[in-house]
């Protein structure tokens, strides 16, 4: 196996692992390999592997380099995990497939002319702020009703929730609000965890989870 291979076959299977232990299927959470930073040369050997879902936090970065490797690789699945500025919007559904940072009412309206234009609209997530920290995206825990009904209302299909919990905290009481909020609002996806914590995000509900160093290596 390729160094790459073994670093993914690692992740799966911790993954498994965690599923199981929350009485959940492995087969429901999406590894995604958060390639922001590294190019096609990092990438292809975790394509040759079988990673197909990669995650990318600027429009103009993975514009780049992901038109040439998914002309190789046609069923790659990109997902946006970065912030969004809304004068990307058509960019962004035009490239993505998932986009994980719907978090205002501005963008709400760029993304409802960027699909109608399209005629497609990526899988969309709401980014709330689980933490409350000023320096973070993401809608308030208060705000996401009304985020969702605008949403709605623009006949956008919102169908998860993302969050970063605060750095150097016990994150499982956030991805555990995190799942509660999705139920309460029947969104069946939550974008949650990351290299340090996508075990415990799995234990509790995450259907996402954003993978880069444990993959890609310290940068």
């Amino acid at each position: 196996m390729s160094e790459a291979a073994e670093r993914l076959a690692d992740i799966q299977a911790h993954i498994a692992g965690a599923a199981q232990r929350a009485q959940r299927r492995a087969g429901d959470i999406h590894l995604i390999a958060v390639s922001k930073t590294h190019d096609a040369q990092a990438i292809r050997p975790l394509i040759a592997a079988g990673q197909r879902h990669f995650g990318e936090n600027r429009v103009q970065e993975a514009a780049a380099k992901w038109p040439e490797l998914r002309a190789e690789t046609p069923d790659i699945v990109l997902h946006l995990i970065g912030q969004l500025q809304s004068n990307k919007a058509e960019e962004a559904v035009a490239l993505f497939d998932a986009i994980h940072s719907l978090d205002r009412s501005s963008l709400v309206k760029a993304l409802a002319r960027a699909c109608q234009t399209a005629g497609k609209q990526p899988i969309l997530f709401i980014q709330v702020n689980i933490g409350d920290e000023e320096q973070k995206g993401g809608c308030s825990v208060a705000e996401l009703p009304a985020l969702l009904a605008e949403a709605k209302e623009a006949g956008l299909t919102v169908e998860g929730l993302m969050a970063i919990p605060p750095a150097d905290v016990e994150p499982a009481p956030y991805f555990a609000l995190l799942d509660e909020l999705a139920e309460r609002h029947a969104l069946p996806l939550r974008s949650m965890g990351m290299s340090a914590d996508y075990e415990t995000a799995v234990t509790l509900g995450a259907t996402h989870v954003r993978v880069g160093t444990a993959l890609f290596g310290s940068r």
